[in-house]
């Protein structure tokens, strides 16, 4: 699947740089993303940043089990050369 996330970067705040198995990179601010419960903890930006990458879903997930889809993500990204 295109849509899977192979780097990840954090830029600052709740920016992050990603690039994508089909080539695509660029910068995404997911500060209005953080709603609900599994999210405010991640309006901190020193857990945001706990970012990884899943191994088998390939999208961004944190330490508390939030995780953001990679179609979401790839499709509200900055485009970046």
């Amino acid at each position: 699947m295109n849509y899977h996330v192979v780097e990840a970067r954090y830029v600052s705040a709740h920016v992050v740089w990603l690039r994508f198995r089909d080539g695509t990179s660029g910068e995404i601010d997911l500060q209005a993303a953080l709603e609900g419960p599994i999210f405010e903890p991640l309006r901190d930006p020193v857990v945001f940043q706990q970012f990884q990458i899943h191994s088998e879903f390939h999208t961004l997930v944190w330490p508390n089990g939030a995780d953001i889809a990679p179609e979401f993500l790839h499709d509200n990204i900055r485009l970046t050369a």
